[in-house]
């Protein structure tokens, strides 16, 4: 899949891997072809009181990725994202957006089993 999405505190690839899904700042969408980017706010999952990582995951399915990159992801958020086909890179806290895709691009990320956090 030539498009991935990765949780980012800021729209450039500079900024860093934002660690939750579901309440990321936003989402870098990345055209892995191309290098096309576009940043997509996900302001009104930041405020939700449940449902934020269910909602984050509808909004890049729309995109049509086909990985998220993120630090951590809840179980609601994890079985939403594998519903759509999506497959979930994680604990990639600590990186810019572009390490992140520069760990993809080179095949070091695997496809996680399941969620690495706890549902509230």
């Amino acid at each position: 899949m030539s498009i991935i999405a990765v949780t980012s505190e800021g729209p450039s690839l500079d900024d860093q891997v934002d660690p939750r899904f579901g309440r990321a700042a936003g989402f870098l969408v990345v055209d892995l072809e191309t290098m096309d980017t576009r940043y997509i706010s996900n302001g009104q999952s930041q405020v939700m009181a449940q449902g934020a990582g269910i909602q984050a995951a509808e909004i890049i399915a729309r995109e049509g990725v086909g990985w998220v990159l993120t630090g951590y992801v809840g179980p609601k958020a994890f079985k939403a994202l594998s519903a759509a086909g999506i497959k979930v890179g994680q604990n990639l806290e600590g990186l810019t957006v572009r390490q992140a895709m520069e760990r993809f691009k080179s095949g070091s990320i695997e496809s996680a089993q399941g969620a690495n956090r706890t549902g509230r």
